[in-house]
């Protein structure tokens, strides 16, 4: 069996490094992130979480928690979504 295709993260914070996670769970987090917040529009860290698990919890090979956070923080620093300032409890939403 071939290994797993391996993708580099990366964090919003320059001085914090990225991790390396596997390519096929990164874009199955990403997609789905990305999917929620178009469907739902902007909403909390928390809720969005819930939202993921409920929706991966059963499929999803890891923590789902711990994959979101990690592809929430690259889709951060790559641009694709932000926390929108001046929220409380602080909200994320797709950019542009």
């Amino acid at each position: 069996m071939a290994a797993e295709e391996l993708f580099l993260t990366i964090h919003p914070e320059p001085r914090k490094q990225g991790v390396r996670i596997e390519k096929s769970k990164y874009e199955l987090m990403r997609n789905a992130i990305l999917k929620n917040l178009r469907a739902h529009g902007s909403m909390s860290f928390t809720r969005l979480g819930n939202l993921l698990e409920e929706q991966l919890m059963k499929t999803f090979d890891g923590s789902v928690m711990w994959y979101y956070t990690t592809v929430k923080l690259d889709l951060e620093a790559r641009g694709e979504i932000r926390r929108v300032p001046n929220t409380k409890p602080q909200l994320i939403e797709i950019t542009g």
